[in-house]
């Protein structure tokens, strides 16, 4: 299993997923597009690379995904501009996995330039691309680092031998709350339901998080064998929680200004975030991975199909994959390093570190934590539909 660390923010100011917007028709011609599994019929033709006489790169990823001083800018990201004269620009650009394909999947299955040559998505998205041919192949020759990925990552089902891809950084979804307005604390998905909290809950807009919860709640081992009957008896709780008040809102990243505001007491949240807030408003929130279990993701490199600079994003990714860059990164976004010695590099930062089991979990830590198993396309767009159904109807 993973054996990284996810560390303490100090200042950091927003988190990395946001909020999934839109409503009507707009919204729902979107959500359709998102959903949609059908590829291309044929894939398109890597991209010439230029990287040679082109020393730029563009870098599409999550808000505050990266390290960054109180004037804005991403120390590790200028230090590698520094060392390479690469220039590289950062740009928050993807909020949402769903949403940010809507956006890039024509060009993309055209061949054509999305005006990102590296992006970072989680591990189902990642899948799609890769099986529509949207990604470009990695040359491990030009990220030696790679020898550093955590050996439970090397190969996985999407992506074997990591060809396409490789992580960025990873989380555990789980429940969070108010400690001064549920001063008992959770402990169980069921206890959002309790009539204290009526139209005081929210829930991630993530299908795979919500629902990956609610299903583990119901005893389904949501990596395992399961199907429709599964599904339904979870989507169906949420449509009543929805339907009654119970859940407030549905949301990405401003469930956290929620939190804040106290419009909502309690969440479905991702670990990092509970840091982020407390570091940002106070101590007043806390995180825990259900006693069902809680879900664990990565998100992670691509070079999209149309970049033309693909050994520039190689460079970039070998720099990130160094043990001491990578403590630096993971000191700030607070989600688990996919790199071996960064936890020695972060102990250095600050040894209390190693104490903390959202940064440094352990077996008994992530045998409760589950990765939402694949969907095959029709599932894909049967299941996503109907989580759509709702959060455009909340």
């Amino acid at each position: 299993m993973i054996r990284a660390i996810i560390t303490q923010a100090r200042q950091a100011q927003l988190n990395r997923r946001t909020l999934l917007t839109g409503a009507g028709a707009g919204a729902s011609a979107l959500a359709l597009a998102a959903c949609s599994t059908s590829g291309p019929q044929a894939k398109p033709t890597p991209a010439a690379d230029e990287s040679a006489s082109d020393k730029s790169l563009n870098w599409a990823n999550w808000a505050a995904y990266i390290d960054e001083d109180d004037d804005g800018n991403y120390p590790t990201l200028e230090a590698f501009q520094e060392e390479t004269g690469i220039a590289v620009n950062y740009e928050v650009a993807v909020d949402d996995n769903n949403t940010y394909y809507g956006k890039v999947k024509d060009q993309l299955a055209l061949g054509q330039d999305i005006g990102a040559d590296l992006v970072c998505l989680t591990d189902w998205m990642i899948a799609r691309w890769i099986r529509f041919g949207y990604a470009q192949e990695l040359d491990h020759g030009n990220i030696p680092n790679v020898a550093n990925l955590t050996p439970s990552l090397r190969d996985v089902d999407f992506d074997p031998g990591r060809t396409m891809s490789l992580p960025w950084q990873g989380g555990f979804a789980g429940i969070c709350w108010n400690k001064e307005a549920v001063p008992g604390g959770l402990a169980s998905v069921s206890d959002l339901w309790h009539a204290d909290l009526k139209g005081r809950v929210g829930v991630l807009s993530e299908m795979r998080d919500t629902m990956g919860l609610l299903m583990l709640e119901n005893g389904v081992d949501i990596s395992g064998s399961w199907g429709d009957d599964e599904y339904s008896e979870a989507i169906e709780l949420l449509r009543q929680q929805v339907a009654d008040g119970q859940v407030r809102n549905i949301k990405g990243n401003s469930y956290l200004e929620d939190l804040k505001s106290e419009d909502t007491l309690a969440a479905i949240c991702w670990s990092g975030d509970i840091t982020v807030i407390n570091a940002e408003a106070g101590d007043k929130w806390e995180f825990a991975i259900p006693t069902a279990g809680g879900t664990l993701w990565n998100d992670n490199f691509l070079v999209p199909i149309g970049s033309p600079r693909k050994a520039n994003a190689e460079a970039l990714i070998n720099y990130y994959y160094e043990p001491e860059v990578a403590a630096e990164v993971a000191a700030w976004v607070n989600f688990i390093t996919p790199v071996v010695g960064a936890q020695e590099a972060a102990a250095a930062i600050d040894p209390e570190l190693a104490e903390n089991q959202l940064i440094f979990p352990n077996e008994e830590t992530l045998s409760n934590a589950y990765v939402f198993r694949a969907l095959d396309g029709a599932e894909e767009q049967k299941y996503q539909a109907e989580f759509q159904s709702i959060l455009l109807g909340s």
